[in-house]
């Protein structure tokens, strides 16, 4: 098993995790005063990841600030539907020129899924653990808040 992967520039690491699964983490270089943006290519079972998973991490990594204005875009347009039940406030904040979501961090899975999660949010439906906006190849699907309540 590689305890490194290297995808465009970025050098992953290999992380603890539990045996059933394989994590490598990296931060891609931001400019002065940016959030540090993560990203981590996972695989279950462990195992390393196959080039297809390592072409769509490559991608990401690539087009990662054009990604996560893809999200923040999409967010902007779902949050308003009314299953995401957003308090007067937090509805107003969709129309701010930008949105109170920070620290980016790409996941790409073995199963050539990926998302952006965005570790800070001020949405209650995002506390504590952020929001996820899942892709399907380069286009958003869903968002979803990762809140502490069992649904």
């Amino acid at each position: 098993m590689p305890t490194t992967l290297h995808i465009a520039g970025l050098e992953l690491s290999r992380t603890e995790s539990p045996p059933s699964l394989a994590c490598w983490t990296g931060y891609l270089p931001r400019r002065a005063g940016t959030d540090p943006a993560g990203m981590s290519v996972v695989t279950e079972p462990a195992a390393p990841p196959e080039e297809s998973v390592l072409r769509i991490a490559h991608d990401m990594v690539s087009r990662f600030d054009a990604f996560v204005d893809q999200a923040l875009e999409y967010c902007r347009i779902r949050l308003r539907e009314p299953q995401f039940e957003l308090a007067a406030e937090e509805l107003a904040w969709l129309d701010l020129p930008e949105l109170p979501l920070a620290l980016p961090e790409a996941t790409v899975w073995a199963d050539q899924t990926w998302a952006i999660r965005f570790a800070e949010s001020r949405f209650d439906l995002a506390d504590p653990y952020g929001l996820l906006v899942t892709f399907n190849g380069t286009q958003p699907v869903d968002v979803q808040g990762l809140d502490d309540e069992e649904e």
